[in-house]
């Protein structure tokens, strides 16, 4: 019949949409931003503003309704990763600095222990040499004869001993007829003379030394210094 024919074509025919916003989202031509954008402003023209409530933006309702991408799971995770990284290199060199201390700290007592052990060396061998001078007094002291060769004996003896100083680096300070100087002589007797044009030591008191070039003991000496102008 007519009118069921009608009801038939109305019912197998396309519906028309619903008053509203509708969402293709199978259109491969649409984007989906644009898609979700427009479908929100749609939503918040339609839902009803209570009293003294202003409607949100949609830029608002995009930012709550967006799901969180994997790519901030991603820069989490990358951002642990590297202070996992680097807390291990701070750890690295923590211990590396501690085992490098540890190594000085060893060293400079390694360092000590070889230089005291040289210097008792090196005081041991100069001892050693010196031993046949004192056996040489001895033996002038115990030997008879006259005063003569006793003073021959010492002699002999003093000169092995300047012999063995001069081996070891050990230098007398040269005094008497040379110009004073502070840096190895001590004055003790000062006296003016008019022909003096410049301090000169005239007697040496006490002999000074130096060793490899150091000055081991000044010498005391009598220095003549030449007269102050408008002194007789």
């Amino acid at each position: 019949m007519a009118g069921d024919d009608e009801r038939d074509d109305r019912d197998g025919g396309e519906q028309e949409p619903e008053p509203g916003f509708y969402l293709d989202l199978d259109a491969e031509e649409d984007d989906v931003d644009r898609v979700t954008r427009e479908a929100l402003e749609a939503l918040e023209r339609e839902r009803p503003v209570e009293q003294g409530e202003s409607p949100a933006p949609h830029g608002e309702l995009l930012a709550t309704a967006r799901p969180r991408g994997a790519g901030d799971e991603d820069d989490a995770e990358g951002e642990a990763m590297t202070i996992a990284r680097l807390e291990e290199e701070l750890a690295e060199l923590r211990d590396r600095s501690i085992r490098t201390l540890a190594d000085f700290d060893n060293f400079r007592k390694r360092a000590e222990r070889e230089r005291d052990e040289l210097r008792r060396l090196t005081r041991s061998d100069m001892l050693r040499d010196f031993l046949p001078v004192l056996d040489n007094l001895e033996r002038a002291l115990s030997a008879g004869g006259s005063v003569e060769d006793l003073k021959l004996g010492v002699e002999m003896t003093l000169k092995q001993f300047r012999d063995l100083l001069r081996q070891h680096g050990v230098v007398a300070v040269e005094s008497v007829g040379a110009p004073f100087d502070p840096n190895v002589h001590e004055a003790v007797v000062r006296d003016e003379d008019r022909d003096a044009e410049v301090p000169m030591v005239t007697e040496e008191l006490q002999r000074g030394y130096t060793v490899q070039g150091r000055l081991l003991r000044p010498a005391m000496v009598r220095v003549a210094v030449p007269l102050e102008e408008g002194e007789e």
